[in-house]
């Protein structure tokens, strides 16, 4: 059985790889299923100080995967997982992402992105709305350039990332690894409950966000998903086309 997400471990900190650069780490229902896994085992593991959360190839994640999608619920419930996990979740994005794949970096406590990224909210464009992934972004993006992004599905670098606070900070002409190094040796001297405690003050916000909203947000997703607009933007994206509402 192929391994979609993989785990290395060095000095406290666990490294989740997303592999499935064939798919562009699209968020398939299986990826999303061992990626739950292995978040919740690195959970409960005491050795485990933070986790860093990456990808192979050139795409960090781009979004749902059209052809086996997640069930809505599924994806609502990892975004919390992160959310809610009683480490630090960071990000390491040396590649594109797009849609879902926002909503996971959204999700991480702190994220460090390479210059050469790129990022674009592109649920408008194939019919839908960024409606379970907003739960966590809105909590970190500047409200009008979540408006922008949201509205147009517009194509963004790592520095307006940054700026809007989709990313923690970028790497500049730093290697992605030595910009991070900082950021995880920060964690290693931490004590590991005033970690816990630290980030539980950071994502209460966000945890009611999901208390409230997760239910209303997960059928607004599945109702769109089944409307005829996503089929056919679906469609017109694998087939490589502009969908007929393009002017």
């Amino acid at each position: 059985m192929t391994t979609l997400v993989a785990a290395t471990h060095e000095r406290g900190i666990t490294t989740l790889t997303l592999d499935a650069p064939h798919r562009r780490n699209a968020l398939s229902a299986a990826l999303v299923g061992e990626l739950a896994d292995a978040l919740e085992q690195v959970g409960e593991d005491d050795a485990v100080r933070a986790i860093v959360l990456t990808h192979t190839g050139t795409t960090f994640s781009a979004g749902a995967d059209l052809r086996d999608p997640p069930d809505p619920e599924a994806l609502a419930a990892l975004l919390r997982r992160i959310v809610a996990l009683p480490k630090p979740v960071v990000a390491r994005v040396t590649g594109h992402a797009r849609a879902g794949g926002l909503g996971l970096i959204g999700a991480c406590d702190l994220a460090i992105g390479s210059d050469t990224s790129t990022f674009a909210f592109t649920e408008v464009r194939i019919g839908v709305a960024p409606a379970l992934i907003s739960l966590p972004l809105l909590h970190r993006l500047e409200r009008r350039a979540a408006a922008r992004y949201f509205l147009t599905g517009e194509t963004f670098g790592a520095t307006e990332a940054a700026r809007v606070g989709l990313l923690t900070a970028t790497s500049g002409q730093q290697d992605a690894d030595d910009a991070l190094a900082p950021v995880l040796d920060g964690l290693r001297r931490a004590a590991p409950h005033a970690l816990a405690e630290t980030k539980r003050l950071l994502t209460a916000k966000v945890l009611e966000a999901y208390d409230e909203d997760a239910g209303r947000l997960t059928r607004l997703s599945s109702r769109l998903f089944a409307a005829a607009d996503a089929r056919e933007g679906m469609t017109a994206f694998l087939e490589r086309r502009d969908p007929p509402w393009v002017l």
